[in-house]
């Protein structure tokens, strides 16, 4: 589907118009180590200024979610009330293939597996949605006399490896373009955005014995040219050439597609059906910024597209150390507002 891009042309009066807020995936550490209860951790948002939007993940954060009790759901709505706290999304789950050994499940399954947690979060008073790719155009299409009847948005999250102008999701475009329903959007996340890995994340790897030498390839064909496909099959021909091990080469080939390079103005493209937004982020250095996503190009980018809806911290972390997504998310606003602070 053709698109004509937009050039960028910030003006100095420009004013923020997202919020900023949280999502307790970036909590994972707290929550699954017990420290944390998930009414301690939306209490813990609320103390530390860290909405004012909340983000839940429904299975990670509900027990027997999507069945979500009459009592549970006013003790939710109580809680975020008492803390100022909005519900921006709910992150449902489209995971087609898991639900049935290896067999997917056909549209009509899938369309009755995802309703009920759309019901949930209406339920749960979250205006929004996050599905995935799973949940293919015609699903979504399906489901949409049910996204109107409650008045909930809803749309997939664009994660690293797909772009804007991957196949998949030129598919959604032009069913959005058909349907023309502004209950229907996207969810970029900043991981597709990405300058470098994550320092932490290379210096497990270093310890846990990766070779220096494979490091250096893979970070060396991840810079250069070429899609996300091309660069991990060039990666993997190029080391197995080299004679590495092959289970290391496999744990390198993964971060071709958690991470990818792409320019953060291609948002722009999409920008008035972008529902909500995942700000990815990893690490910092001693000046407090993210050395791995470049936020000073990312959020002046946002505010000149006029985007109005919510932005949501989303540390990922865990994936490499047991260190506090706490402190991680109060780093992330505190960098965030000082961006921000011009168009305040």
């Amino acid at each position: 589907m053709p698109v004509e891009r937009r050039e960028r042309n910030m003006k100095p009066n420009l004013k923020q118009k997202f919020k900023l807020g949280t999502t307790l995936f970036s909590f994972t550490n707290e929550f699954w180590s017990h420290e944390y209860t998930f009414e301690q951790l939306v209490r813990k948002v609320g103390e530390l200024g860290l909405g004012p939007g909340l983000e839940v993940i429904g299975f990670q954060s509900i027990r027997g979610f999507p069945n979500v009790s009459d009592e549970f759901a006013a003790r939710f709505r109580d809680l975020v009330a008492m803390y100022k706290l909005e519900p921006t999304s709910l992150a449902i789950n489209a995971d087609v293939w898991a639900r049935r050994g290896g067999a997917p499940l056909s549209v009509d399954e899938t369309v009755a597996y995802l309703d009920p947690q759309i019901r949930a979060a209406k339920k749960l008073g979250f205006p929004v949605v996050r599905s995935q790719l799973a949940a293919t155009p015609e699903v979504v299409e399906r489901l949409l006399p049910l996204v109107e009847k409650l008045g909930v948005r809803m749309g997939p999250e664009l994660h690293a490896p797909w772009t804007i102008d991957s196949p998949a999701i030129v598919a959604y475009r032009e069913l959005y373009a058909r349907l023309r329903s502004p209950l229907l959007g996207f969810i970029p996340d900043f991981g597709s955005c990405a300058k470098a890995w994550p320092a932490p994340y290379l210096r497990q790897l270093r310890e846990a014995g990766i070779p220096p030498a494979l490091l250096d390839l893979a970070m060396s064909v991840w810079n250069g040219d070429g899609d996300t496909q091309w660069k991990r099959d060039e990666f993997a021909r190029r080391a197995a050439a080299a004679k590495f091990e092959p289970a290391s080469i496999s744990r390198l080939g993964v971060l071709f597609s958690m991470l990818i390079k792409q320019d953060p103005h291609v948002w722009m493209e999409i920008m008035p059906q972008i529902i909500h937004v995942h700000c990815k982020f990893y690490d910092f250095d001693v000046d407090g910024n993210e050395t791995t996503v470049p936020y000073d190009e990312l959020l002046p980018m946002f505010v000149e597209g006029g985007y109005e809806g919510y932005m949501s911290s989303e540390w990922e972390g865990h994936m490499y150390s047991r260190g506090s997504g706490i402190e991680a998310v109060q780093k992330h606003h505190a960098l965030s507002k000082r961006i921000l602070a011009p168009y305040n």
